[in-house]
């Protein structure tokens, strides 16, 4: 265990950095020893408002759902076994999405729109769970495909809501679809989900290294393959439902950052999913900065950053490893 520490060590001081980065940069920028002052207690009234009040909570927020989706990403690629698997292949986000947006439309607060993304995201699962089982056992195989075919209908629904909707509500209902920090509530509890979820994978990761190479062999060596497919099935849903709620629709996080670790740590998942979870939130945390300075004083959807800085970044990770 010994060979985890350094690496994670690393990354941990790379997700403070990011977090500092983001608090510090704005439309006033805060200088570090003011940082410093207001992270003690101290500091001008101004700087403990924009930290404590604006820059803090969106910071952390983007780190949880980073690390949210990078986690579920690495879990969804051990149960598939394949690196393209992300987060959202099952059609969660979908799911999520035609709730957001019914609520939306139905004029709801934002406490609501949450609640019905995190409920269309459920129940996504539960659908694409139970045609994949069918009246038997289901496969990654089948289960991919048939979360793909519910993906497809989610999307449809999506189309029909944004012609139908109103155009005064195009743009709110467009900004969410495309993943957007600006209105995340709370971070609390999404940091919650990503620490229990952490904490609870760790422990898992020799059989999670084990699944990966294929359930004969897995069985074999004695771990227990259908209920351990079900956790990690259950457990991704819930760690993808809960950051698509506090952030909207981002992609690339998830399926970028465990394939670029892999390729510099190995495959050992009990280094994978914490280091996933430190590097996912430390890029989201980033890319949000950019998000809020690139066009200032106008915000960027982050989603929008994530894939503009996930195609390339993809696209050669696929050329290095090939070579």
């Amino acid at each position: 265990m010994r060979r985890l520490v350094p690496p994670l060590a690393v990354l941990a001081a790379a997700a403070i950095a990011a977090l500092a980065v983001a608090v510090g940069i704005g439309s006033v920028p805060i200088p570090p020893a003011a940082l410093w002052a207001v992270a003690t207690g101290g500091g001008e009234p101004l700087h403990q408002t924009l930290v404590l009040e604006l820059r803090a909570p969106r910071a952390l927020a983007a780190l949880a759902v980073g690390g949210l989706l990078a986690v579920a990403g690495a879990l969804m690629q051990v149960l598939l076994r394949n690196p393209l698997a992300d987060p959202y292949v099952l059609g969660l986000s979908g799911g999520a999405a035609v709730g957001a947006l019914a609520a939306m439309l139905l004029g709801l607060g934002a406490a609501l729109v949450s609640g019905a993304a995190f409920a269309g995201a459920l129940l996504s699962t539960v659908l694409v769970f139970g045609l994949a089982h069918g009246t038997g056992s289901w496969t990654p195989t089948r289960l991919l495909l048939t979360g793909v075919v519910v993906a497809s209908g989610w999307g449809a629904l999506v189309t029909f809501m944004l012609a139908v909707g109103p155009t005064r509500q195009l743009p709110g209902m467009l900004y969410w679809l495309m993943g957007d920090l600006a209105y995340a509530r709370s971070p609390w509890w999404a940091l919650a989900a990503l620490g229990v979820a952490v904490a609870g994978a760790v422990p898992l990761g020799r059989s999670l290294n084990i699944l990966a190479r294929g359930p004969l062999q897995a069985a074999v060596l004695g771990v227990a393959v259908r209920p351990l497919e079900w956790g990690i099935y259950v457990a991704a849903s819930l760690l993808t439902a809960v950051a698509v709620t506090t952030a909207g629709s981002i992609g690339f996080v998830g399926l970028v950052v465990p394939h670029m670790l892999r390729l510099v740590l190995g495959n050992d998942q009990r280094l994978i999913l914490p280091a996933a979870a430190l590097a996912g939130g430390a890029l989201l945390t980033l890319a949000d900065v950019l998000a809020r300075t690139l066009i200032a004083p106008e915000q960027l959807p982050v989603g929008v950053i994530t894939a503009m800085l996930g195609v390339p970044l993809f696209l050669y990770l696929l050329h290095r490893s090939r070579g």
